[in-house]
């Protein structure tokens, strides 16, 4: 998920938790503790990019090293706001919901997170928002705007022990939060009603399959994208949440590539690769070496370079040199190369013009080759 979205997040569960005691800080403290864990990426730009893609939201984002992190900074914090009367379980727990709400985001992706970290190394991924959605994240943002330009509340004493009445910074804090919530719960209500069309297709077709899996595409949870594991083959297709079980999806193959890392799969880099994407990948042999790409997040799209056609572009790819010095892999990332279009294009589409989405399909991309011609299953 965006840095953005995670701040936003944290500045409103920092007034939400603390607001009434810290001020202001606590949506500074919330905001801080929010994109804490992606602050690892920093330090592993110094790595070579295999050390790099094994990193990324691994272990800065497991449940085991965020308890030892709230429990590290506990003590240090509850000294710092001695005056507020926080004592460290105060702070801890605090520390410690922040960067769960951190984990939370990032494993409703594609990618994941590593929240079992060292027990288990693949990642947590749920598929259900894209990593930037601003129906999501527009609530959580606008909240923290608001929150930083409305003034400190005086809260009044009331008598008995009748609990004060929630006051209007953390009023609005609940708004941005439910409001995210509630879109999050229609994102999983939009994935089982997708789910289930795309099982419907697959058994009217009688197709064996492996395993597939959902995501949501580009900024919205209403345009689905499916992969399908066939062993030497994935498909791909795309249905709406407005479709009914009996429209057919119409999918796209691109053939696995497997003999493609014969020579290479031992190497470290590859083994890393091939972890990362948990098996959804395609490789070609080229002549550098491999090319290796990722078959989970959605694809660029370009239409028009050939009449009828349509280039996909995989969003995220490495290419591994086997002779070279130094570093092997080479990373190249497509998935914002046309995206005005897709989302013109995917409108169409939502509204049931499936002609301004489909196209007689190309594999683009691939370093050193020319586009590949894939088959079709309508």
């Amino acid at each position: 998920m965006d840095w953005i979205t995670h701040a936003a997040l944290g500045a409103a569960m920092g007034e939400w938790m603390l607001g009434k005691r810290l001020g202001k800080r606590a949506m500074a403290w919330g905001a801080l503790f929010g994109i804490l864990p992606d602050l690892d990426r920093m330090f592993s730009s110094y790595l070579d990019t295999a050390h790099q893609i094994a990193l990324r939201d691994g272990p800065s984002h497991s449940l085991w090293v965020m308890g030892l992190a709230a429990y590290g900074l506990a003590h240090w914090l509850a000294k710092r706001w001695k005056v507020d009367k926080i004592n460290k379980w105060e702070a801890g727990g605090f520390v410690f919901a922040l960067l769960c709400g951190h984990l939370l985001l990032d494993s409703l992706t594609v990618e994941g997170a590593g929240v079992l970290w060292p027990f288990l190394s693949a990642k947590v991924s749920f598929n259900t928002l894209f990593p930037l959605d601003f129906l999501f994240s527009g609530p959580l943002i606008v909240v923290a705007l608001c929150l930083a330009v409305m003034p400190q509340e005086v809260m009044k004493k009331t008598r008995g022990k009748t609990p004060a009445p929630p006051s209007r910074r953390v009023r609005l804090c609940h708004w941005g939060i439910g409001l995210a919530s509630g879109y999050l719960l229609l994102a999983v209500a939009a994935k089982f009603l997708v789910s289930a069309g795309f099982d419907a297709d697959l058994k009217h077709r009688q197709t064996t399959y492996q395993r597939r899996m959902e995501a949501s595409t580009m900024f919205n949870i209403f345009v689905w994208r499916a992969v399908v594991d066939r062993g030497d083959e994935l498909w791909v297709g795309y249905r709406t949440v407005f479709e009914s079980q009996q429209t057919p999806v119409r999918w796209t193959i691109y053939p696995k590539g497997n003999t493609a890392l014969t020579e290479v799969e031992s190497t470290r880099e590859i083994e890393t690769l091939i972890r990362t994407t948990g098996g959804w990948w395609i490789a070609r042999t080229n002549a550098k070496g491999v090319w290796l790409g990722d078959l989970r997040p959605a694809e660029s799209r370009t239409w028009g370079d050939k009449k009828g056609m349509v280039d996909s572009r995989v969003a995220h790819s490495w290419v591994f040199t086997r002779d070279a010095k130094g570093d092997r892999l080479t990373q190249s990332n497509d998935a914002w190369r046309n995206a005005g279009d897709m989302l013109n294009r995917m409108s169409g589409r939502l509204v049931g013009n499936r002609a301004m989405w489909e196209a007689n399909p190309r594999l683009a991309g691939v370093s050193g080759s020319l586009p590949e011609y894939l088959a079709v299953e309508d």
